[in-house]
């Protein structure tokens, strides 16, 4: 810790904190057309510069919305595809976002969506799918955030359903280790590398302290708090995220740089400064600890990477011609 010196200021607010290549085809999608990155080149042929326009208007407003727009991306593709099926809206609550898994999904990535969404069919009405805004809009909160940048692969079509009950399972959660993470990983086709490169998307955003709170005070009956929790990072998070705290109460996932894209996740890491068990396990697990390694010495390595996986990611269970739809509006089916 000496020859490095952090900041571990660790801010909690209970309204707002905050903080916040072209790759061969996904196995099972050679029967679907493929998606073209000039996709829209001529029926919305100013599409991109309106997602971008919209996108740094919100970033204006709230920086909350570069995590929660980025996260929307994740939860949406491993979960049936990318078809926008977590953008529904149900009376039931009965849709993909009420699964408890989606609870912790931010407002402002919804209504980031939904602001670009209106944008867009003002310009270029019933062209451009909620699928491919939400993936256009996602490389752009990480590019302003001075990540790196991508050509989007577009062609998508918005899923005709969305089931709370088809979460389940699907994607990590907080008190992982690397041999359940990898499997389900696994499952959508991704190795190690792509694996810890999308983890690396926690180097913006934030967390409730009580997605957390189990390493603080009850890791285990002889020693309450994680071993692999740096010390003075452990008391500052009990400092901010008592045992009694409340639901709302959230702190940086990246204590050193939590707006700005980079591999600052992986350097916190290997300082102990991991804020799920699913994070720090990365570089505690042997098995994926040279990659993290190998990102925290290299910020372009990290950066392709996760470009290669995020291009990936938006190839999953994509939907086409009758399988889906243009909606109108992005939380509700056009039926």
């Amino acid at each position: 810790m000496e020859r490095r010196r952090r900041s571990l200021c660790l801010i909690a607010a209970a309204a707002f904190l905050v903080v916040v290549a072209t790759a061969m085809p996904y196995p099972g999608e050679a029967a679907t057309p493929p998606l073209r990155k000039d996709y829209y080149a001529k029926s919305c042929s100013n599409l991109e510069a309106i997602v971008r326009e919209e996108v740094a208007r919100k970033i204006n407003e709230t920086v909350v919305t570069i995590p929660a727009t980025l996260r929307l991306v994740f939860h949406d593709c491993m979960v049936g595809g990318c078809d926008a099926a977590v953008l529904i809206s149900s009376k039931k609550n009965d849709a993909e976002k009420d699964a408890e898994d989606n609870d912790s999904l931010a407002g402002d990535g919804f209504d980031t969506i939904n602001r670009v969404k209106t944008a867009v069919e003002r310009s270029c009405p019933g062209v451009v799918s909620c699928a491919d805004i939400i993936q256009l809009a996602a490389r752009d909160v990480v590019f302003l955030s001075k990540g790196p940048y991508w050509s989007v692969e577009l062609g998508r079509r918005d899923g005709l359903v969305s089931r709370a009950s088809d979460v389940k399972g699907k994607l990590p959660d907080p008190k992982m280790h690397v041999k359940e993470l990898s499997p389900l990983f696994q499952r959508s086709g991704f190795s190690p590398d792509d694996m810890v490169a999308l983890s690396g998307a926690h180097t913006v955003g934030f967390a409730h302290c009580t997605r957390f709170l189990n390493r603080l005070y009850n890791y285990s009956s002889s020693t309450p708090t994680d071993p692999s929790f740096n010390p003075d990072y452990a008391q500052q998070l009990k400092q901010a995220c008592p045992p009694n705290v409340g639901e709302t109460i959230a702190v940086n996932m990246d204590p050193v740089s939590p707006i700005t894209f980079d591999n600052n996740y992986y350097t916190n890491l290997q300082y102990g400064l991991g804020l799920f068990t699913s994070d720090q396990v990365l570089y505690t697990d042997g098995a994926t600890k040279n990659i993290v390694d190998r990102f925290a010495g290299n910020q372009k390595e990290f950066f392709d990477a996760f470009v290669a996986a995020m291009i990936k990611l938006g190839r999953l269970g994509v939907k086409t011609g009758n399988d889906g739809e243009i909606r109108k509006v992005c939380t509700a089916f056009n039926h």
